[in-house]
């Protein structure tokens, strides 16, 4: 793939190698990335001096992996999904965090919009 990139107003064609095509399935940027259903022993949420929200069903429940700030939001409520899926982006320490299903099935809610601040434990998808 041939790219033109611009710097200090020179133009540079460049020609770029495509190692993996599809990047909806990279890995989130640090292993923290994913984000677990709440149920699951290894999920945890991490004491942030609040109390995390409760939910009806903490096994449905999706909380955040780390504090940060919502800066897409891709699912909505009523999408089917496959555990591996793209949810929403969080931005923290100037890193984007990929959050991603942690299983299959149909979102109930998205509990965050794009510019939202969470903190670490707080719920960003609910799910059927």
């Amino acid at each position: 793939m041939k790219l033109r990139i611009t710097l200090d107003e020179r133009t540079f064609e460049v020609e770029v190698e495509v190692a993996q095509e599809d990047h909806a399935n990279l890995p989130p940027a640090y292993p923290v990335g994913t984000a677990r259903l709440s149920g699951s022993a290894a999920a945890a949420p991490v004491a942030s001096g609040n109390a995390p929200v409760a939910v009806a069903d903490e096994s449905k429940a999706c909380r955040s992996p780390v504090s940060g700030m919502v800066v897409k939001v891709i699912a909505a409520a009523g999408d089917s999904i496959k555990a591996g899926d793209s949810i929403l982006v969080l931005e923290a320490m100037k890193m984007e965090t990929n959050i991603t299903a942690p299983q299959s099935g149909v979102i109930a809610s998205i509990q965050v919009a794009q510019g939202a601040r969470v903190q670490t434990g707080d719920v960003l998808v609910e799910f059927e």
